[in-house]
């Protein structure tokens, strides 16, 4: 019995070992980027992406200890990992028709229309056809300008609500930026307000929808495809089948009351320029029925909302955060501020571009705390190299933006709040060292609209409260697909005296 035993043993101990070492040759033989080694059987690398709050601290610890084009094997996904300007620049520039698609996940099927949304839409008619509707229909200059109202209201009712609450209180500021941000873009595309002060059931169903998503951004079956056997897609397909559910109910409604609103006017609308996103796709379905249907136009309404709120949102948190543990930093935006802007009005949108100060604070925040600091994964459609290796048909991508723009080769002292590093920097010379919004033709196409809502909510902030913090401040990260403060600031906004009127106006 122990003779065989060891036997066993043995030819286990003997298979593993030859196991490993042809997976060593064949993978150098491939000519693939540096991998951690051993991979282990069915699992992979895995087991080395522990903390999901902090992953993408964990893959740049990888990459800066196996190589910044770094090949890993999730389970039955092959995926390179880049941490690199330079691979970037291939993967995105070069090679930016190889990786304009995206994986085909469990969720993302059921969730995002069956994966025909802006998002997950493979390259394509369908997807250039919804790339065009979102620049040019509701996020382009010219619609970005005549919606300024917009941004303005929904501003100056966020400092008329800190005001009120804030007379010598703590502040917890996260729940007023998402309520901020969430009313701009659902104003933009669906004409009304879901955070109000009075009723915030909308809003309730939304946060969940949104925490639903983002908790389920991937499932096991989709790194081991074999468990369909075992019954576990069908529980993946029924867990996401619910989260749609809600999520597509609460899109049909603002569809429907759009819906509505066309009928009682009987054709006679608002000006082109001031309709909001969704009346202008069921104009579009008056001479296309077949593409702009309602999932279509729920889709997009839903990439709109999922991309510009909680990420706009975190953006304003961590920039609030860094200037209140860089007071200089924060007296020097708010002397801008009060030399170009004066006392006796509130800051506006078209102030924005003589305040380059505070535009090196946004960037600045955006390069230590970008909102994604993981693109949203893109998947090789042929074989291609990049940064010299080969890079498979089929492999998952990963650009560590967060680590790229952390890179002490890159930035000098990168830990550092150090907006005056951007002044004067104009994008061209960046180029894909500094990328908070993706590059290549699956880059955010809300960068114009994200950049002025974050300038002119911290603008007016900074201009109208002395802010105060309460404590340490606690700087650890906490990511979803977004990442976010792990514990919400919390501070004093103290109303400034000569500001005290004209809020009181609002």
């Amino acid at each position: 019995m122990e003779f065989t035993i060891l036997v066993a043993l043995f030819y286990l101990t003997t298979f593993i070992i030859s196991y490993l070492i042809t997976q060593l040759i064949l993978h150098k033989f491939q000519n693939l980027p540096p991998s951690p080694f051993p991979a282990i059987p069915i699992l992979g690398h895995l087991h080395l992406l522990k903390n999901h709050n902090t992953i993408h601290r964990t893959l740049s610890n990888l990459s800066n200890k196996f190589g910044l084009v770094l090949h890993l094997q999730l389970g039955s996904r092959p995926t390179v990992v880049i941490s690199s300007a330079q691979a970037a620049e291939d993967c995105l520039h070069v090679n930016d028709i190889v990786f304009a698609n995206r994986p085909v996940l469990v969720g993302s099927e059921i969730t995002g229309y069956g994966g025909t949304t802006m998002a997950w839409a493979p390259y394509g008619p369908l997807w250039r056809a919804h790339r065009k509707i979102a620049s040019t229909e509701i996020l382009s200059v010219h619609r970005v300008n005549a919606l300024c109202d917009i941004r303005a209201d929904e501003v100056k009712l966020l400092l008329r609500r800190i005001q009120v609450e804030g007379a010598n209180k703590i502040i917890e500021i996260k729940s007023h930026l998402v309520g901020l941000a969430t009313n701009v873009i659902m104003r933009m595309v669906a004409g009304k307000r879901i955070y109000n002060e009075n009723d915030n059931e909308d809003a309730k169903r939304f946060g969940k929808i949104l925490d639903a998503l983002h908790g389920e951004a991937f499932d096991v079956v989709d790194f081991f495809p074999f468990l369909k056997y075992l019954g576990l897609k069908k529980m993946a397909e029924k867990r996401f089948g619910k989260i749609f559910v809600g999520m597509d109910a609460f899109l049909q409604e603002l569809v429907d009351e759009q819906k509505k609103k066309v009928e009682e006017l009987d054709g006679e609308c608002d000006g082109v320029d001031k309709k909001n996103l969704i009346r202008v796709l069921l104009d579009l379905k008056k001479n296309d029925p077949s593409y702009a249907t309602d999932d279509i136009i729920k889709g997009l309404v839903q990439n709109l909302l999922l991309a510009g709120t909680e990420t706009t949102a975190s953006t304003m948190e961590w920039a609030l955060t860094l200037l209140l543990k860089n007071p200089e930093v924060l007296k020097s935006a708010k002397q801008e501020i009060d030399n170009h802007v004066g006392k006796n009005r509130l800051l506006e949108e078209s102030d924005l571009s003589h305040l380059p100060y505070l535009h090196c604070i946004i960037n600045e925040t955006l390069r230590m705390y970008p909102a994604a600091p993981l693109f949203v994964p893109h998947e090789s459609s042929s074989d291609c190299m990049v940064n010299g290796y080969r890079i498979p048909k089929g492999t998952l991508l990963n650009v560590n933006v967060w680590a790229i723009q952390n890179d002490p080769k890159i930035w000098n002292d990168p830990t550092k709040f150090k907006p005056e590093r951007f002044k004067g920097v104009k994008g061209d010379k960046i180029r894909y060292e500094f990328m908070p919004f993706g590059s290549g033709r699956r880059a955010c196409p809300g960068e114009n609209l994200a950049m002025r809502v974050v300038g002119l909510t911290l603008g007016s902030i900074i201009q109208c409260f002395d802010l105060k913090r309460v404590g340490e401040i606690d700087m650890e990260e906490k990511v979803s697909l977004t990442m976010w403060k792990a514990k919400p600031l919390r501070a004093k906004f103290l109303c400034y005296s000569d500001m005290v009127e004209l809020l009181s106006h609002i």
